[in-house]
Protein backbone atom coordinates (compact mmCIF):
# COMPACT_ATOMS: atom_id res chain seq x y z
CA UNK A 1 0.00 0.00 0.00
CA UNK A 2 1.04 3.86 -0.33
CA UNK A 3 -0.30 6.58 1.80
CA UNK A 4 -0.56 9.92 0.16
CA UNK A 5 -0.72 13.36 2.28
CA UNK A 6 -0.61 16.85 1.94
CA UNK A 7 -0.44 19.18 4.45
CA UNK A 8 -2.23 22.40 4.94
CA UNK A 9 -1.65 25.43 7.39
CA UNK A 10 -4.58 26.99 7.73
CA UNK A 11 -5.51 30.62 9.65
CA UNK A 12 -8.23 30.54 12.43
CA UNK A 13 -10.63 33.18 10.14
CA UNK A 14 -9.93 30.60 7.11
CA UNK A 15 -10.89 27.42 8.62
CA UNK A 16 -14.50 27.39 8.19
CA UNK A 17 -13.95 28.14 4.26
CA UNK A 18 -11.54 25.53 4.37
CA UNK A 19 -13.12 23.07 5.45
CA UNK A 20 -16.71 24.02 3.43
CA UNK A 21 -14.35 23.69 -0.07
CA UNK A 22 -13.12 20.48 1.05
CA UNK A 23 -16.32 19.25 2.57
CA UNK A 24 -18.52 20.20 -0.92
CA UNK A 25 -15.70 19.17 -3.50
CA UNK A 26 -16.02 15.74 -6.06
CA UNK A 27 -12.40 14.38 -5.56
CA UNK A 28 -13.46 11.95 -8.03
CA UNK A 29 -11.35 9.24 -6.35
CA UNK A 30 -13.75 6.76 -5.94
CA UNK A 31 -13.40 6.20 -10.05
CA UNK A 32 -9.52 5.11 -9.71
CA UNK A 33 -8.06 1.94 -9.58
CA UNK A 34 -6.36 1.16 -6.84
CA UNK A 35 -7.75 4.06 -4.36
CA UNK A 36 -8.77 2.80 -0.80
CA UNK A 37 -9.60 5.68 1.44
CA UNK A 38 -9.61 9.39 1.99
CA UNK A 39 -9.49 11.16 4.83
CA UNK A 40 -9.32 14.74 5.82
CA UNK A 41 -7.79 15.15 9.22
CA UNK A 42 -7.94 18.55 11.30
CA UNK A 43 -5.10 19.02 13.34
CA UNK A 44 -4.75 21.56 17.14
CA UNK A 45 -4.97 25.02 16.28
CA UNK A 46 -1.56 26.35 17.69
CA UNK A 47 -0.29 29.74 19.74
CA UNK A 48 -1.07 32.11 16.60
CA UNK A 49 -4.34 30.66 15.38
CA UNK A 50 -3.13 28.55 12.80
CA UNK A 51 -4.40 25.11 12.16
CA UNK A 52 -2.81 22.14 10.75
CA UNK A 53 -4.85 20.13 8.34
CA UNK A 54 -4.16 16.92 6.31
CA UNK A 55 -5.42 15.49 3.36
CA UNK A 56 -4.78 10.99 3.85
CA UNK A 57 -5.22 8.88 0.97
CA UNK A 58 -4.79 5.30 0.52
CA UNK A 59 -3.60 3.51 -2.48
CA UNK A 60 -3.32 0.03 -3.64
CA UNK A 61 0.21 0.65 -4.70
CA UNK A 62 2.50 4.07 -5.55
CA UNK A 63 1.59 3.38 -9.52
CA UNK A 64 -2.01 3.52 -8.46
CA UNK A 65 -1.59 7.02 -6.58
CA UNK A 66 1.08 8.10 -9.47
CA UNK A 67 -1.76 6.94 -12.13
CA UNK A 68 -4.13 9.09 -10.30
CA UNK A 69 -2.00 12.44 -10.57
CA UNK A 70 -1.64 11.83 -14.57
CA UNK A 71 -5.43 11.65 -14.88
CA UNK A 72 -8.27 13.48 -16.15
CA UNK A 73 -9.85 12.87 -13.01
CA UNK A 74 -7.00 14.34 -11.23
CA UNK A 75 -7.11 17.38 -12.98
CA UNK A 76 -11.37 17.93 -12.64
CA UNK A 77 -10.48 17.62 -8.85
CA UNK A 78 -7.83 20.10 -8.49
CA UNK A 79 -9.25 22.71 -11.29
CA UNK A 80 -9.83 25.29 -8.69
CA UNK A 81 -7.04 25.18 -6.25
CA UNK A 82 -4.95 28.37 -7.57
CA UNK A 83 -8.35 30.29 -6.39
CA UNK A 84 -8.77 28.47 -3.05
CA UNK A 85 -5.00 28.66 -2.45
CA UNK A 86 -5.94 32.09 -0.61
CA UNK A 87 -7.46 29.82 2.05
CA UNK A 88 -3.92 28.11 3.43
CA UNK A 89 -0.56 29.35 4.10
CA UNK A 90 1.84 28.84 1.22
CA UNK A 91 1.19 25.55 -1.33
CA UNK A 92 0.56 22.57 0.41
CA UNK A 93 3.16 20.28 1.92
CA UNK A 94 3.52 16.58 0.28
CA UNK A 95 4.35 13.50 2.01
CA UNK A 96 4.30 10.24 0.19
CA UNK A 97 4.94 7.04 2.13
CA UNK A 98 4.58 3.14 1.61
CA UNK A 99 3.49 0.72 4.32
CA UNK A 100 6.01 -1.85 5.58
CA UNK A 101 3.70 -3.19 8.14
CA UNK A 102 -0.29 -3.06 9.02
CA UNK A 103 -2.07 -3.99 11.94
CA UNK A 104 -5.95 -3.73 11.34
CA UNK A 105 -8.42 -4.82 14.44
CA UNK A 106 -10.30 -7.89 13.72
Amino acid sequence: MYIAMNRFTVTAQNADAFEALWLGRDSHLKMMDGFIEFQMLKGPEDDSGKRLYASHTVWASEDAFRAWTRSDAFRAAHKDAGSTAKLHEGAPTFEGFSVIQEIAAD
